[in-house]
């Protein structure tokens, strides 16, 4: 086992004896940005070591300082940015004291890195072929058909489909777990002996996530690989990493091997981080949020970084800074451990002590949903020519009750976010029939439905794309007001606008700023206060917190939670994330390929999946108790085998026969490939379309 930190303190100024050279040690490491009183210290005093074969993740909350600490050591630092300090050694190599022209070699060849957003780290206007190729010729000195035939070699190895074709296609062609693909084959193209992998799975559906991970894995044991993960996703810490450092403000607060701080998380950042979690032990509980966010890196801290936002800080944390003290295998930054205090209350739980929340009783449907279909004709030719129909949503019912919350579920390009739309008419439906309080929706004209749209609202996921730039928060929230004429008196406006703020956290002075001068969590605090303007009786929510740090994620889902008992709101909340799902919906729809294969009562349909593709959505999402039991019996997480569904979601445009699952089911027979399965009901309102359900 590598040591802990390196040079992180006089506590842990001894190394434990290692069985081999660290492959990348980090020590003391110091960035900054700008000058005068404008400079940012977002990496100050970060060490650590990695060994080659092992995982090293760091974790935190976005503005930690995680990315920072990652492009530091490939020497990528953005404009103003400068290395102020520490040590970098690679293979025995101090890679501060080289050149530019030997970090061009380092970079690609020796390093490799993974960026969060493959969309955007590609060359639109480069074939795959074009930009492995650059790695190729420059790293190893392969060009033409040798270079061809290597990157043939890597792109089958990350599992990508018709390889030889796809060599020539250009990024759009490929979808978002596809294009991670190509990154990773990209960062293996110059062999390299670490690899960063800098969020790499944040945006990806879990089926999607965990083919990504188990291919990391998988070609980390083959190569023999260092791997720096960055993430803020616990579930795939423990399904990845040997070694965990958890970074807060700029620097490292604990490490740890991943069974000890998995089991007994020292810091109590770490300790809220894991509360902030939705599982089903806290259904019908608020989660324990961690308040605030992480404090701006522009000014000299002189006691702990932490103490604003801990629930256990005493006057120390606010005078001095904590030192590093060891706790068994561990590290931690924290006064609580010095002597005379002997840490927090190990048995303590990491959450609240809170009152469960009521459930509601079910009522007549408030939404009601009738065989909902979304075809999008193909045109070609000349004449425009219809020659085929994307079947995007194929006969969708549902049904929604006031102050209950139905999770729709399933893996991106399955038809959620269309389904939510043609419910609230933003997208035409084929056919179908919509109605909402018992009113029709569907073949109204617009002027009809304008005077019903302050009845349902829809919060989107990307809180910045939804909310208008050249606008105040003020003006945005009173835009639908104005527009459904709510409201008449400005004045009375206006006190609704600043209840509104204060309702979801914010301030009344907060209405004067624009959406960029705000966080990722309190944009989507103003999108749902802009929904509850108007004083609809049901939201969409389309993924609102997939994109948000768990600790985040736990604030926005207490107060959908807590609004939702306050005003009877009834969500319809569109996700893959089914922790989230566990802890907030009542009941469940499993979408595939345009249809629901099972619905029913949440508890019912996590607990007992009659479906393949929902046990197997269930299976991918990494789950730490499982992966510690792993751990247990002496086998690593990520290369325990889990019934982990393979493969891309098929085409909308030309869907399989049969059963449209049946290409991806290990449990398909002929039935399967011939009749699409009629609908079977279980018991407590569980449905399920399925030929072999259970």
């Amino acid at each position: 086992m590598i040591g802990l930190i390196e040079n992180a303190g006089p506590h842990l100024a001894k190394r434990k004896a290692a069985p081999q050279t660290p492959l990348l040690d980090v020590r003391d490491l110091r960035v900054r940005i700008g000058q005068g009183d404008k400079r940012v210290r977002p990496v100050d005093g970060v060490g650590f070591s990695i060994a080659g074969g092992e995982t090293f993740a760091l974790l935190g909350e976005s503005g930690c300082g995680k990315s920072m600490t990652a492009l530091a050591l490939l020497r990528l630092l953005p404009d103003g940015g400068r290395i102020d300090g520490g040590e970098v050694s690679f293979s025995g190599i101090d890679l501060l004291a080289q050149t530019e022209a030997h970090m061009r070699d380092v970079r690609g060849g020796k390093i490799a890195m993974i960026f969060q957003e493959p969309s955007t780290s590609l060359n639109p206007v480069m074939t795959v072929m074009a930009q492995i190729g650059e790695v190729l010729a420059r790293h190893r000195g392969l060009r033409d058909m040798p270079a061809r035939v290597e990157a043939r070699r890597l792109l089958d190895a990350v599992g990508i489909p018709d390889v030889e074709r796809r060599l020539d296609d250009f990024p759009f062609q490929f979808s978002g777990g596809m294009k991670q693909r190509v990154m990773i084959a990209m960062a293996l193209a110059g062999d390299p002996a670490l690899l960063i992998a800098d969020e790499p799975t944040t945006a990806l559906d879990v089926t999607i996530q965990a083919q990504v991970l188990d291919l990391l894995a998988r070609l980390q044991a083959e190569r023999g690989m260092g791997m720096l993960l960055i993430t803020h996703d616990l579930g795939v810490v423990a399904r990845m990493a040997q070694r965990i450092g958890v970074m807060y403000a700029g620097e490292l607060v604990e490490t740890g091997a991943r069974g000890d701080f998995f089991r007994s998380p020292l810091h109590p950042y770490s300790r809220k981080l894991f509360a902030a979690l939705p599982t089903d032990a806290q259904r019908g509980h608020p989660l324990a949020a961690l308040g605030g966010t992480v404090p701006p890196l522009d000014r000299d801290f002189t006691g702990c970084r932490f103490a604003d936002r801990c629930p256990a800080a005493f006057d120390l944390c606010h005078r001095d800074a904590p030192a590093w003290h060891t706790v068994g295998g561990q590290g931690v930054r924290c006064h609580l451990y010095a002597a005379g205090h002997g840490g927090p209350d190990a048995t303590a739980p990491f959450g609240n002590s809170v009152a469960s929340v009521p459930p509601r009783s079910v009522q007549a449907p408030l939404l009601d949903v009738r065989d909902l279909k979304v075809h999008f004709p193909v045109r070609k030719g000349l004449l425009r020519r219809e020659v085929a129909r994307i079947k995007a949503v194929d006969g969708v019912s549902l049904t929604l009750s006031p102050g209950r919350t139905l999770a729709l579920v399933g893996e991106s390009g399955c038809g959620k976010t269309t389904a939510g739309k043609a419910i609230l008419q933003l997208v035409p439906p084929t056919s179908g029939e919509v109605f909402i309080d018992g009113t029709p929706l569907t073949g109204l004209s617009q002027a009809a439905l304008r005077t019903l749209r302050r009845d349902f609202q829809m919060v989107f996921q990307d809180p910045f794309a939804s909310l208008n730039p050249r606008m105040r928060v003020g003006e945005i929230i009173e835009e639908g007001m104005l527009a459904l004429r709510i409201e008449p008196d400005a004045q009375a406006r206006s006190q609704r606008i600043d209840a509104l703020l204060q309702r979801v956290g914010l301030t009344p002075t907060m209405r004067l700023r624009y959406p960029h001068e705000f966080s990722g969590g309190q944009r989507q605090r103003i999108a749902i206060a802009r929904a509850l303007a108007v004083r609809p009786k049901l939201i969409i929510c389309d993924e609102p917190t997939s994109a948000l740090d768990v600790s985040v994620q736990a604030q926005i889902l207490n107060l959908m939670r807590e609004l939702q008992v306050e005003f009877g709101l009834a969500y319809l909340f569109i996700t893959h994330n089914l922790g989230v799902v566990s802890w907030l919906a009542h009941d469940v729809a499993v979408m595939y390929l345009g249809r629901i294969v099972e619905h029913g009562p949440v508890e019912r349909v996590l607990a007992a999946p009659a479906h393949p593709y929902t046990r197997a959505l269930l299976a991918a999402v990494p789950n730490i108790e499982r992966e510690l039991h792993d751990i247990d019996l002496g086998v690593e997480p990520a290369t325990a085998r889990k019934v982990i569904v393979g493969g891309d979601l098929p085409s909308p445009l030309d869907p399989p026969a049969g059963c449209h699952f049946h290409p991806r089911c290990d449990r398909a027979t002929d039935i399967c490939r011939a009749q699409y399965p009629a609908q079977t009901g279980l018991r407590d309102g569980h449905t399920v379309r399925c030929h072999w359900p259970g």
